[in-house]
């Protein structure tokens, strides 16, 4: 029913933790292939044969190959119905596939389904961030499980990327024929969606607490952040987007593209940070890409 694809490049005892919560769960149907993207430390795989759960597959890049090509590997791996790329530092609540199971059950024609989440910092304390309270308000309030796609999602993801990539649920069947595309890092799956969405698929939303995901300092996306590479990339999605929303006559989304408020306003709150590094590279992309 589920294939587990996670991908590894950070914190031991977080992968520890992710990979524990998969094992816990109450719906046993699931498969995980660990990718190890050539991490210094090696001693993952050993670990993970000390579990003895032939649930579990390890592999290990020979050579690091980053977090888009170690993405796309995870799809072209997938052999179940529906697959689900969790973060090596994120945590399953101990019912989440057989909540997202129900999810299926009730929206079968769904492309992508997405539950609730919490947001736990690098000691696994539950936070809210000023990012997650923005994100907040823009996720769409469902009272039970929801139906949206088009435009109207399109609009809401580009007005504030609300959505927490791992804890989605995909059918294999629909992304598999788009995949990641490379030239992103840090919003390739807001592209996956948009994908999904012009080609006609919708997501299915509901609120129910069942996954944990986590933010902290030394992940891919707060990395790049800081330094200001992440808000580069996020100016040529954005103009990019813009142009495929105006062709496509959305015209609401095509504006939310233009104006990407809320990942302006993200970049502005990195300029202290910047400052207090005395990276003034990163304080000039920062402050050009929030006022632009």
């Amino acid at each position: 029913m589920f294939d587990i694809m996670l991908p590894f490049y950070g914190r031991m005892d977080h992968a520890h933790d992710a990979i524990r919560s998969i094992v816990a769960q109450t719906d046993p149907d699931w498969r995980l292939v660990v990718i190890d993207d050539a991490y210094p430390d090696d001693s993952l795989g050993a670990w993970i044969a000390e579990l003895g759960d032939d649930r579990i597959e390890f592999m290990r890049n020979t050579e690091n190959a980053g977090i888009s090509a170690t993405f796309q590997r995870c799809i072209d791996l997938a052999r179940a119905e529906y697959v689900v790329i969790m973060g090596c530092d994120d945590i399953m609540l101990p019912g989440y596939l057989a909540h997202m199971r129900s999810m299926i059950a009730g929206d079968p024609t769904a492309a992508f389904y997405h539950a609730g989440t919490e947001i736990i910092d690098a000691d696994g304390k539950v936070v809210r961030t000023i990012v997650d309270t923005a994100k907040a308000y823009y996720r769409p309030r469902v009272k039970k499980q929801t139906a949206i796609g088009g435009e109207t999602l399109a609009t809401s993801l580009l007005r504030g990327a609300w959505t927490n990539f791992p804890a989605i649920v995909w059918r294999r069947d629909v992304i598999a024929p788009f995949g990641f595309d490379q030239r992103f890092i840090t919003i390739q799956d807001v592209e996956l969606m948009m994908n999904i969405l012009v080609g006609g698929g919708h997501l299915s939303l509901d609120e129910t607490l069942v996954f944990q995901y986590r933010r902290h300092a030394s992940s891919v996306s707060s990395f790049r952040a800081v330094d200001g590479s992440r808000f580069v990339e996020e100016a040529a999605y954005f103009a990019h987007t813009a142009q495929r929303m105006t062709e496509l006559g959305w015209r609401r989304a095509a504006r939310a593209a233009r104006v990407h408020f809320s990942s302006r306003m993200n970049a502005a709150l990195k300029v202290p940070t910047s400052i207090l590094h005395r990276d003034m590279a990163a304080t000039r992309t920062l402050l050009s890409y929030a006022f632009r």
